[in-house]
């Protein structure tokens, strides 16, 4: 027994003596690298205050101005006055120049998408997608909406493919009863156009089962009969 605890003793000791080791060798290369350490612990604080000061006293005035700037734009966009809202009236600013003078403020980021759908309004649908993709939002009524209309821009350019896998992709960020059925009988019907009545059906019955009492889902089965009788007449 005496044998027994003189070896955790010693087990003990050794690992007391490891732990002053390690703490030794620490305090050793502290010392030696004081002077670095300080100044990488430096630029972390001064970084972090200038991140913070740049947000509070450089983007949030700016963000009031482009709110300020940006709200006849919206106006002129609920007007269908799309010119206007793109280029401004000469007093206030469009959603063009919203971008180009008040960068990396949220305004300047959802005038993206005004623009984008005042391009996709207009024809312009070129320009619909390079305004649209650079939009980004994390929001679940916007961001699906911005996938959808880029589908939409797709569509109207015959790339059918690229529209519905926007048609889906704006589905599954909606994820309720409006957005998403919309978004996948679009998606349904642009599978229809190809011919692809397998993935159509899918699609439609998805509708169905997720979600039967949407406008979409009280409809859908007229789309589902039609897959099912072109699938049939292949076999």
């Amino acid at each position: 027994m005496a044998q027994k605890l003189d070896k955790q003793a010693d087990k003990t000791e050794e690992r007391i003596v490891a732990v002053e080791e390690a703490f030794g060798k620490t305090e050793q290369f502290i010392e030696r690298n004081q002077m670095v350490i300080l100044i990488v612990i430096g630029v972390i604080i001064l970084a972090t205050l200038g991140f913070f000061g740049f947000k509070r006293f450089y983007i949030a005035p700016r963000e009031k101005d482009a709110q300020g700037q940006m709200f006849m734009a919206q106006k002129y966009f609920e007007q269908d006055s799309l010119k206007k809202a793109l280029n401004g009236d000469g007093q206030y600013l469009g959603f063009l120049a919203v971008i180009d003078e008040y960068g990396m403020t949220k305004s300047a980021n959802l005038s993206h998408y005004y623009a984008g759908m005042c391009y996709l309004k207009l024809g312009q649908f070129e320009n619909a997608i390079t305004q649209l993709k650079k939009f980004s939002a994390g929001d679940k009524i916007i961001s699906p909406l911005a996938k959808g209309a880029l589908g939409d821009a797709y569509v109207e350019m015959n790339d059918l493919k690229k529209g519905i896998s926007y048609y889906i992709e704006a589905a599954d960020l909606g994820k309720n009863e409006f957005i998403t059925p919309y978004f996948l009988m679009k998606a349904g019907m642009g599978y229809t156009e190809l011919s692809d009545f397998e993935n159509a059906l899918k699609i439609y019955k998805r509708v169905k089962e997720e979600f039967p009492r949407s406008n979409e889902g009280r409809d859908v089965e007229k789309y589902i009969a039609f897959a099912e009788g072109k699938i049939a007449e292949k076999k």
